[in-house]
């Protein structure tokens, strides 16, 4: 599983099939892959990463807050390009993604697990569907998690 988590200031993504709109304030936004071999402990384990993960100034200016700290939101964006291999010429390989129906129900298994563990506002797009993601990235910051 691999996640690129970026701090932001504002986030949103438009359903291109739908037109619709989701949007979060201040909060992560993050983007997230699933591989042909993840499990439930992997689900697990990035979430309890995304939500701790302290990025967030304190009142010093240092990076020792989470998203929970600072009551922030989520929009969370299922990407399996995050895994495109081009080891090899210039197209993208996507063998390490999980197969679409595998990834679907990790996808929303990793969503439904945030919102357990967690009161904060939870956003996503549409697993398989195209979609615009607008940002205003906060410093930046930008964290790939990976298990």
């Amino acid at each position: 599983m691999r996640a690129v988590v970026q701090k932001v200031k504002s986030a949103s993504v438009t359903i291109l099939s739908t037109g619709e709109r989701r949007s979060i304030g201040p909060g992560l936004l993050v983007f997230l892959a699933i591989k042909s071999t993840d499990t439930l402990a992997e689900v697990h384990w990035v979430a309890n990463k995304v939500i701790n993960l302290r990025i967030f100034p304190d009142e010093n200016g240092k990076m020792n807050l989470s998203v929970q700290d600072i009551n922030g939101e989520i929009l969370i964006i299922s990407n399996f390009t995050l895994y495109g291999d081009i080891s090899r010429g210039f197209r993208p390989n996507f063998m390490y993604s999980a197969e679409p129906s595998f990834a679907n129900r990790l996808y929303y298994e990793f969503v439904n697990h945030i919102k357990k563990i967690t009161t904060l506002n939870i956003v996503t797009g549409e697993f398989r569907e195209m979609m615009e993601v607008q940002l205003i990235n906060d410093g930046p910051v930008t964290i790939i998690i990976d298990k």
